[in-house]
């Protein structure tokens, strides 16, 4: 049956209109998304197997940096999520030129926006580091400074390959993204074994190829958003429009003001485990590298919801944006239920993996089961959700529910269990399934409402 036949179909659902999206359609948009978000995670896994090689030092000092890298991607992803939710409206609402127009000011601003991050981290690397761990081991400290300043040279490359991955999959094809990621990620891990294993580097040699593998995905992947005869036509433009602009950082500022709050937040919970010691800090490092391999599923339909929501709002049906929402949020309860179901069968066996000490590994296995166990049930109502709600221009609601929810419950809850309790990294990872249920309870209600509906046309 082709794809019309399937939207003949199905059409009653829509009271005679075509749905937006057959579910072959569906399927090749988070295809290869999910293969994409495979790959970051099992590279940054491969990244800390190989740099734990170099002593735990090292992988202290790459995984600290590693938090301040992540609020850094997340500044990048939130301004390539309001670009993406700005074109898949456009192209909702078949308005070609603004969607083309609005393609080149998300490359544009993402290219500035990187270039200013990197100069600011390079310069500041160690004051950086200081500011956000205070007190930690020179050792561990010297290796957190030479990774950061290598890596910051990669942040505008990195900001322009998500502005590219965003637009291919506002058109519908995630394809292309995972294509060039496949190859960044190849380029990495191959330059991390001869750098490490062969060159025998320590942490410079992780960065080195995560400098190049970027350098190669941007230039990719932005020559091929600049080719003819695609749903956007991008135009080469070094002028910023006003109008178009403020659109798109009206979605991504508020979404890059949450993000990066929450990422800024995380890092200082792990600066309270940090006073804790290495064996703290090497088994939270561990324990996210896995726990970020049982949201993949969900990561993967996260990016999907902002395309297909996207597409429905800016085509004023609210009905299908509601059909799908849910269709989708399904798909990530049941393949978040497989992968975390998998990491919790075969826990020790990956935590075996990394070359832990005996101590440092249990307390690894520890914290992946509170994540893994708890994030089956919680985690895409608390992160797919609300990138319904971003699609629909609901970012004001979103950024105020997350702000919140990590001040009071994850920050609040943290300090409570971790420093004055002492509980450590446990206290830490008990207090964030405490705001993952406070999310849940925010965007679940916000969703039944219907008040997200009138966001777009306010």
């Amino acid at each position: 049956m082709t794809d019309q036949a399937v939207k003949r179909e199905k059409a009653p659902l829509f009271g005679g209109r075509e749905p937006l999206f057959t579910q072959k359609e569906l399927l090749r948009l988070v295809g290869p998304l999910l293969v994409e978000q495979l790959l970051a995670v099992t590279v940054g896994m491969a990244d800390t197997m190989m740099v734990s090689r170099c002593g735990e030092a090292a992988i202290s000092g790459v995984s600290l940096v590693d938090m301040i890298n992540n609020l850094i991607i997340v500044l990048f992803a939130a301004l390539a999520t309001g670009g993406a939710v700005v074109v898949s409206q456009y192209l909702g609402a078949k308005e070609q030129k603004s969607a083309d127009n609005s393609a080149g000011q998300l490359i544009l601003l993402s290219g500035l926006l990187g270039l200013a991050v990197a100069v600011i981290c390079f310069v500041l690397a160690r004051p950086m580091i200081r500011l956000f761990y205070g007190s930690i081991e020179a050792d561990v400290l010297d290796a957190g400074v030479l990774y950061l300043k290598i890596i910051a040279i990669s942040y505008p490359f990195l900001a322009l390959y998500n502005a590219g991955a965003a637009l291919f999959r506002s058109m519908g094809n995630s394809k292309i993204s995972m294509q060039v990621s496949v190859l960044m990620n190849v380029i990495n891990v191959v330059g991390n074994a001869v750098c490490i294993f062969g060159l025998k580097m320590g942490v410079d040699g992780v960065a080195w190829p995560s400098v190049l593998s970027r350098v190669v995905a941007a230039m990719l992947i932005l020559g091929r958003c600049y080719r003819q005869g695609q749903t956007l036509t991008v135009p080469r433009t070094l002028r910023l429009e006003g109008t178009m602009a403020r659109r798109i950082l009206g979605i991504g500022i508020p979404s890059a003001f949450e993000n990066s709050l929450f990422q800024a937040g995380r890092i200082l919970v792990v600066s309270m485990i940090s006073t804790f010691g290495t064996v703290q800090i090497a088994a939270n490092a561990v324990a996210n590298n896995l726990d970020g391999m049982g949201c993949i599923p969900g990561q993967a339909i996260s990016l999907a919801m902002i395309t297909v929501v996207g597409h429905c709002i800016g085509a004023g049906d609210d009905q299908q944006a509601i059909h799908f929402t849910r269709k989708l949020l399904l798909w990530a309860y049941i393949a978040m239920g497989i992968s975390n179901g998998l990491i919790l069968l075969f826990l020790r066996p990956l935590v075996g993996i990394y070359e832990l000490s005996g101590e440092t590994m249990a307390l690894a296995i520890l914290l992946v089961r509170i994540h893994a166990g708890s994030g089956l049930f919680l985690w895409p109502a608390s992160f797919v959700l609300p990138n319904a709600l971003r699609a629909a221009n609901d970012v004001k609601f979103t950024m105020v529910v997350a702000i919140l929810s990590m001040a009071a419950w994850r920050l609040g809850f943290s300090y409570l269990l971790c420093v004055l309790l002492g509980w450590g990294a446990v206290g830490v990872w008990i207090a964030m399934v405490i705001d993952w249920i406070c999310r849940v309870i925010c965007f679940v209600t916000r969703f039944r409402s219907g008040a997200w509906k009138s966001k777009y046309h306010a």
